[in-house]
């Protein structure tokens, strides 16, 4: 640049010149043949400009000193609450007046659920947006937003907010424009003038929502276009090999992050490109586009990070991480939903061992500039994402296990502790995918003695001790801290009775918040002396290696991080009896002392034995 540019724009430069590897090499394989291609480069730059220009002071500080510690995003002092603002605050200007109790809980990180602007009426749960540059108004406006955003980072407390890239709502302005015949606006989407090519791709395509969505197109006489919609009819597949898609994207992502977003959760990812013959997911363009979205955040809103939501196999899901020529240039975060997964199986068969090999097979000790977000429940349902590879490992059939977890925590299995409800059954498969709260699902609601008591806390308990230890950053869902359970209002909302899903989205109950014993009160307590002990544990952070060990007990899943201040050994029982680790066993993995970091107490063998008593968890260094 001149001599006579000022410090603002050299950094922006420089910024430039460091992306533009990763940026541009991408984008002319995607687009390069393009004929609007030169003049698509050229309206990038500006937008990249321009939102540079725009970016407050106080972010592009906030770049500054993400710049000099890019690992910020790993370190043991991150912790996640997820939360529908209504259900949690009312509006978004409530939040302001929740942020001690988030303070207090010990979060730096928070997921405002979908929150721009959705179309009326059924909208996925806020997923099928109309503008992208609006705060649904029922929860405030923009302005509320910036002003919430800023509150929360004063005190230390990232906010992340969904960004939907497969589609939008059909009432969205490029799609109302599309409806009414403009052609430029017609190629923002996949719109067909016969049903042939439609049919075609319906041969390889999987139905996402078979119960109420079933295919993925949608015939509008009125307009005489067959619309492709993965999701629902009123959700409209954007069509990303148009660069200006891309270009539109682009600056929905720098305002949203000049608004104060931290991390973008980038919806639905999987979907973006369609490829013939394929089941049009994780297609290799997928992640060209998610690397050069990427690019453009690190030139223009560094300090943001993305989050890609991919609930696949582990080696679909590794690649939104960074795998081969996107290693570390990619995503930031994604949702560690085997564990999710394993965990609630380990739990219902009190056996690790189908565990330990999906999670030290299939999934690498580290990852760069990347990890993962961890959590045992979260607004959607559980689908069983075990393969039958995978079960045969431990001589399991696939079909029979995923239909015993499935019966399990329906609650219909004989001896269940589960209280969960069935979504989307797939008489075809059959796959039935699962719905309820943490503590439901742990077996609070069936609960009706002491005991059972005991034990439903003690499992909400380990499963929040595994992803404080696991590394990456722990989300709760709202409420698990709490031990609520499930919400059965659901069925009298017209809104949501066909989606079971809601049943664990009750609205936040602030009495036990409040409550000083009881099981809430409980809970609360050991969720918070986890993640404070996980604050106080720097050999947590996420880019020490972890390895999975076979443990000689199976119910035990056996974690070891290797960290430079020494190796932590992470043991947690996913049964209900005791059950006795040799010490000798410990000591060939790293225990040379016995203190428990998780308990911060020291700890002592029996007749050379580590005994952990039902649901035990400790962190051993």
């Amino acid at each position: 640049m001149a001599g006579s540019s000022t410090p603002d724009e050299v950094v922006f430069d420089m910024r430039r010149k460091r992306s533009a590897p990763d940026l541009w090499p991408m984008l002319e394989a995607l687009y390069g043949s393009h004929p609007g291609y030169d003049s698509f480069r050229d309206d990038l730059e500006a937008a990249l400009a321009a939102g540079w220009k725009a970016r407050p002071v106080d972010l592009k500080r906030l770049d500054l000193q993400r710049d000099i510690e890019p690992d910020w995003f790993q370190r043991p002092n991150m912790a996640g609450y997820v939360f529908y603002i209504d259900r949690f605050a009312g509006t978004l200007n409530g939040v302001l007046d929740k942020i001690g109790y988030l303070e207090d809980l010990g979060i730096s990180y928070v997921h405002f659920m979908p929150c721009l602007k959705p179309r009326p009426g059924d909208s996925d749960g806020g997923y099928s947006v109309m503008d992208y540059g609006a705060i649904n108004p029922a929860l405030g406006t923009m302005k509320d937003f910036k002003a919430v955003s800023t509150a929360l980072r004063q005190r230390g407390i990232s906010i992340c907010v969904d960004l939907v890239l497969n589609h939008t709502a059909k009432e969205h302005d490029w799609a109302e424009k599309a409806r009414a015949g403009d052609p430029a606006y017609q190629d923002y989407y996949l719109m067909f003038d016969t049903p042939d090519l439609p049919r075609q791709y319906e041969q390889t395509l999987v139905e996402v929502f078979p119960d109420n969505a079933p295919g993925n197109f949608t015939h509008y006489p009125e307009i005489g276009k067959w619309v492709w919609t993965t999701f629902n009819e009123h959700q409209w597949d954007l069509n990303w090999a148009n660069p200006r898609v891309f270009l539109e994207i682009v600056k929905v992502m720098l305002n949203l992050a000049n608004q104060g977003a931290d991390v973008l959760r980038l919806d639905a990812v999987a979907f973006m490109w369609k490829r013939m013959g394929t089941r049009c997911q994780s297609e290799p363009e997928v992640h060209m586009i998610l690397q050069a979205l990427r690019a453009c955040c690190r030139i223009a809103c560094p300090a943001l990070i993305h989050l890609e939501e991919a609930i696949v196999s582990p080696q679909e899901m590794l690649p939104y991480l960074g795998r081969g020529k996107h290693d570390g240039k990619e995503g930031n975060l994604a949702y560690h939903n085997s564990l999710m997964v394993q965990f609630w199986g380990a739990l219902a068969t009190r056996d690790a061992r189908l565990m330990a090999h999906v999670l030290g097979s299939h999934f690498p000790d580290r990852l760069t500039n990347a990890t993962y977000a961890t959590y045992i429940r979260c607004h959607d349902d559980i689908g069983w994402a075990i393969t039958d590879e995978d079960a045969a490992a431990l001589h399991m059939n696939g079909p029979a296990h995923r239909a015993y977890l499935s019966a399990f925590y329906e609650g219909s299995f004989p001896g269940s502790f589960a209280a969960g409800a069935p979504f989307q059954v797939n008489e075809a498969t059959g796959d039935k995918r699962i719905s309820g709260s943490f503590a439901a699902l742990a077996g609070l609601e069936k609960a009706r003695t002491p005991d059972e008591v005991e034990a439903a806390v003690q499992r909400i308990l380990l499963g929040h001790a595994l992803i404080a230890g696991f590394g990456g950053i722990p989300l709760i869902y709202m409420g698990d801290e709490l031990a609520m359970g499930n919400d059965h209002g659901y069925l009298d909302v017209p809104e949501h009775a066909h989606d079971s899903r809601w049943l664990h989205r009750p609205r936040m109950d602030w009495a036990l918040a409040t409550a000083t014993e009881g099981v809430s009160a409980r809970v609360l307590q050991g969720v918070k002396t986890i993640l404070a002990r996980r604050r106080a544990t720097e050999g947590l952070h996420a880019a020490h290696p972890q390895r999975v060990l076979p443990c000689p007990r199976n119910p035990v899943l056996a974690l070891q991080r290797l960290a430079p201040t020494g190796t932590i050994l992470g043991l947690y029982n996913f049964s209900e009896h005791w059950q006795q680790v040799p010490g000798r066993w410990l000591r060939d993995h790293g225990l040379l002392e016995g203190y428990d970091a998780l308990s911060d107490a020291n700890v002592t063998l029996h007749d050379d034995q580590l005994a952990l008593p039902p649901f035990g968890r400790v962190w051993l260094r």
